[in-house]
């Protein structure tokens, strides 16, 4: 990542430390396969870095709090008295 962005390991491990960032920390990686995902990642993004004059900007989760772990593998087949 460093190459990348011209900057040093340094600079980017005091960016991640900076904004909290853990990325060896994550046991998966899930790359979105939306053609315009870096469109909307750049919207997004800008929302939060320059929001609108009195405007106000909401994060919403999709899932509901039952469905909020991600599922790597698929789920078992039900057996009498284990729920899914």
């Amino acid at each position: 990542m460093a190459n990348e962005m011209g900057l040093s390991q340094t600079a980017v491990s005091r960016i991640w430390r900076a904004f909290g960032l853990q990325p060896h920390r994550q046991d998966t990686f899930k790359l979105s396969t939306d053609p315009h995902f870096v469109a909307k990642t750049r919207d997004i993004v800008g929302l939060y870095l320059d929001p609108p004059t009195k405007a106000i900007v909401l994060c919403v989760d999709e899932k509901s709090q039952i469905q909020a772990l991600d599922r790597t593998q698929p789920i078992l087949p039900l057996a009498p008295g284990i729920p899914e």
